[in-house]
């Protein structure tokens, strides 16, 4: 015999097709068009669940020329990208390894290195040349994971970041390196330097800046969309919830 009083289940909240964010947690539709030059290519690691703070489908939506693929391997840069590519060495790929560019001692917010991660000479000559930028998406682990297993990287161009600003994530989400920026910041610097275009920066920022907002404010009414982030316990050197 069922129970008249036992709560009905509630109803799934429908997702974003296009940011495949749970629909409280869009901001689709304030996203403005931007025309690159430069294509864009987002390589997410098919493990990558934080829907609620990730940024690599909003990115791309800003994009007319932007793709992203979901999984751990692609045997060149044409089969990720479903296209032709002429030159492999025209491409960008922000470059994981241990090179910082206040290690360094360079200035600019992006710079070309060489195969032996050091400063490349003819930066302007370098990054001029380049007709695509690689990015990938997920944690810093899954990052070198698709890294490490997609070989034909190394014929791109490696570029690292030296940005002015920490990320805009703060507590939200701790990033392991203090240039590391998510996926919207990281393409709205490399495609504003490269493209001389600081708009682009302007625009992508702002986008993020929104999305962060709309986390905060469904983190009050719908926590379980938006968690909060746990607190590391220094006492004790573990992480715990801030409801603990």
């Amino acid at each position: 015999m069922s129970n008249p009083t036992a709560a009905a289940p509630a109803d799934p909240i429908p997702e974003c097709p296009h940011c495949q964010k749970p629909m409280p947690l869009c901001i689709c539709d304030s996203v403005t068009p931007i025309k690159n030059r430069l294509s864009l290519l987002i390589l997410q690691h098919p493990q990558e669940q934080d829907r609620a703070l990730g940024t690599a489908r909003l990115l791309a939506k800003h994009f007319a020329d932007a793709t992203v693929r979901v999984g751990l391997s692609w045997s060149s840069l044409s089969k990720a990208l479903a296209r032709p590519v002429e030159n492999a060495s025209h491409w960008a790929v922000l470059y994981l390894g241990s090179a910082r560019a206040a290690d360094l001692e360079a200035e600019g917010e992006i710079l070309a290195l060489n195969r032996t991660g050091e400063v490349a000479e003819n930066q302007r000559s370098i990054l001029g040349k380049l007709e695509g930028v690689v990015l990938l998406d997920g944690t810093w682990s899954q990052a070198k994971a698709l890294w490490w297993r997609n070989p034909w990287m190394l014929k791109c161009q490696r570029v690292i970041l030296n940005p002015a600003h920490p990320s805009r994530y703060g507590r939200l989400r701790k990033e392991p390196r203090k240039d590391g920026l998510s996926t919207i910041e990281a393409a709205a610097t490399i495609l504003a330097s490269l493209e001389k275009r600081p708009d682009i920066a302007e625009t992508l920022n702002a986008s993020f800046e929104r999305m962060l907002t709309r986390y905060r404010e469904v983190q009050a009414e719908m926590p379980e969309l938006a968690p909060k982030p746990p607190v590391k316990d220094r006492r004790r050197g573990v992480r715990r919830s801030k409801r603990s």
